[in-house]
């Protein structure tokens, strides 16, 4: 059943769609796009950093479906689908590929339903209605698809700052790693408060009525990959993690790591 108005909230900015306005997609409503807008009229990087992210996303899976083995996908956090999603990348490389998508948004969910529709692999690409703050139930579902005895590659990609207590961000991330075998990889990003535009455009975020985005530091995202072992090049911004184009200035960082 298509998620209802009530559902979908429109008047309210929601971060998903804001994303895809930033992204330049047209899933979004009035209220997402003048909250993106605010954030852009002081941070206009916003717009290079969503879209940079995608090409880190790009690159990474690219990566561990060519040159690790990766042939399983766990992306929490995905968010609306735009070009070049996990499972197209993945498959690019290996057909084969199977991909568990995690998300709670009525959007994404109807979004959802319309690729697994088209989908020719049915069954090797599905999505689950959940949030990240319950790794278990995540894990569980996600066992109905992908082997997880096999390894995996476990994406967080730009979410987990809406968890304000770190502790808390900590915790998931090394729940899902605990459950996935040697050789799984994590691969992760966020938003740094490493320049005063890009906390004021948090600012400004919250104060539109978007959820309050959590800009951590470098050394505290980093953090986030103990016990792991860092892919060349490491931890670093995204426009420099295997990208042959002249590194830029963003405040995003991100790496892939092995789980030993």
């Amino acid at each position: 059943m298509p998620p209802t108005d009530e559902q979908l909230r429109p008047d309210i900015p929601h971060a998903a769609r804001i994303w895809n306005h930033w992204m330049g997609g047209t899933d979004n409503f009035p209220a997402d796009r003048a909250a993106g807008d605010a954030v852009a009229q002081v941070y206009p990087e916003i717009v290079l950093m969503a879209r940079q992210s995608r090409r880190f996303l790009i690159r990474a899976v690219r990566h561990l479906a060519a040159d690790a083995g990766i042939r399983q996908f766990l992306d929490i956090g995905t968010g609306l689908p735009t070009m070049q999603n996990t499972h197209e990348v993945a498959r690019a490389v290996a057909p084969g590929s199977r991909v568990v998508y995690v998300d709670n948004d009525p959007l994404v969910l109807r979004h959802a339903r319309a690729l697994m529709a088209g989908d020719t692999h049915s069954g090797r690409i599905v999505h689950i209605d959940a949030g990240y703050h319950d790794p278990e139930r995540i894990l569980a579902a996600a066992a109905e698809t992908l082997d997880l005895t096999e390894p995996v590659g476990v994406m967080f990609m730009g979410v987990l700052g809406y968890e304000p207590d770190l502790r808390v961000v900590t915790s998931i991330v090394d729940r899902v790693m605990a459950a996935v075998p040697s050789g799984s990889h994590l691969v992760l990003w966020d938003g740094t408060n490493t320049t005063p535009a890009v906390v004021e455009g948090a600012r400004r975020l919250a104060e539109t009525g978007g959820v309050p985005y959590i800009l951590r530091s470098p050394e505290q995202i980093a953090g986030l990959f103990h016990g792991l072992d860092l892919v060349d090049p490491g931890f670093v911004q995204l426009p420099a993690w295997r990208c042959d184009d002249e590194p830029a200035w963003l405040d995003a960082y991100g790496a892939v790591a092995r789980k030993p």
